[in-house]
């Protein structure tokens, strides 16, 4: 392609080369903002995306629409372990659909993907939730007034990979508390004792707790909480406060690593896998400390409302389903003293 034989090339007072039509100025220039002259393979390439009007279209790329995501507020506002769990999902779309207008997309093409990955379901699932994400900024520039993630059925887990959260037992729990190292029985105690979500524990600042309670806003519901400890939890929170070598400042995390800086949500995982496996107790996984929390709110006679302002939970469903065993195991033990 030689220069002079192109319609509407125009260079701009820096030399830059543009393309003019109808008085509205296209720069030559590709998706990471590098310049292309006339001549050379990207710079024809893009000469005619402009010509045919396909550039206009990649401006309101997928690619694009992930690029204002990252930077908005709403971003910003998800916890970072949220964050963390949507990044691989907008790194798989950005490469997929990256150069695609953003209103060509339908619900056939995201079923696609998610069947493309349905040997990941969580990965699989959290394709809709990312991409409805970033509906919810592009909707405001309006490249979309529909989201074509709305109404999306989620993959369901095949039974035969389903591994049901194993409530702690007694016997494990006195095992742990006996021999876990001072780190695994802090943040133990702070899962059983606050009936929390792993996530959340990792966010307990010493700011957070007044030497009787904890209070929080949940991650995933964004409700706030105040939570008196329990007497385990206590004397673990007070035992960690007086090891520092310094009072903390309000602002510090409770749950750190060697150099004082928050655990990671990750990090924590693998410290506790790795205790669990030293101590032979890997049948039961972090968010089942939960499970127990809730269990021993109903061993105590709490309803299912006394247990939700701990818990957090928003439906007394959740509740029963893991308060119902407990439930069970009281009601046959009451039966047995009758049967005698």
């Amino acid at each position: 392609m030689v220069k002079r034989d192109l319609p509407f090339f125009w260079r701009n007072r820096h030399g830059r080369p543009n393309v003019r039509i109808k008085g509205k100025v296209y720069p030559m220039r590709d998706e990471k903002g590098v310049w292309h002259e006339p001549g050379t393979e990207i710079g024809d390439r893009i000469y005619w995306e402009i010509r045919t009007g396909r550039q206009v279209e990649i401006r309101r790329s997928w690619g694009a629409a992930i690029d204002l995501l990252r930077h908005s507020d709403r971003w910003a506002a998800l916890s970072p372990r949220y964050r963390g769990d949507l990044e691989p999902v907008l790194i798989y779309l950005a490469e997929k659909i990256g150069r695609r207008d953003v209103r060509r997309l339908t619900q056939a093409d995201i079923y696609e993907a998610m069947d493309k990955n349905k040997h990941r379901v969580r990965f699989a699932n959290y394709i809709p939730v990312a991409i409805s994400l970033i509906y919810k900024v592009v909707v405001r520039k309006r490249w979309l007034t529909d989201n074509p993630a709305a109404g999306i059925e989620l993959l369901k887990v095949p039974k035969e990979r389903r591994q049901p959260h194993i409530p702690w037992t007694d016997a494990a729990v006195a095992k742990w508390r006996a021999e876990a190292k001072p780190l695994e029985r802090l943040i133990f105690e702070i899962g059983v004792g606050s009936v929390q979500r792993p996530g959340d524990w990792i966010g307990f600042t010493w700011g957070d707790y007044d030497g009787d309670s904890l209070r929080l806003k949940q991650n995933k519901t964004d409700k706030p909480l105040m939570l008196p400890c329990t007497a385990a939890l206590k004397a673990a929170l007070d035992e960690a406060k007086a090891a520092l070598p310094f009072s903390p400042m309000p602002s510090r995390h409770i749950l750190t690593k060697a150099d004082g800086s928050p655990l990671p949500y990750r990090r924590m995982a693998e410290i506790m896998r790795a205790e669990r496996e030293r101590l032979e107790l890997l049948a039961y996984d972090l968010h089942a400390l939960r499970y127990r929390g809730v269990k021993e709110l109903a061993w105590a006679g709490c309803d299912d409302d006394e247990i939700m302002s701990y818990s957090g939970h928003s439906t007394k469903a959740m509740v029963r389903l893991y308060a119902g065993e407990a439930r069970q195991e009281m009601a046959a033990r009451r039966a047995r003293e009758k049967r005698r």
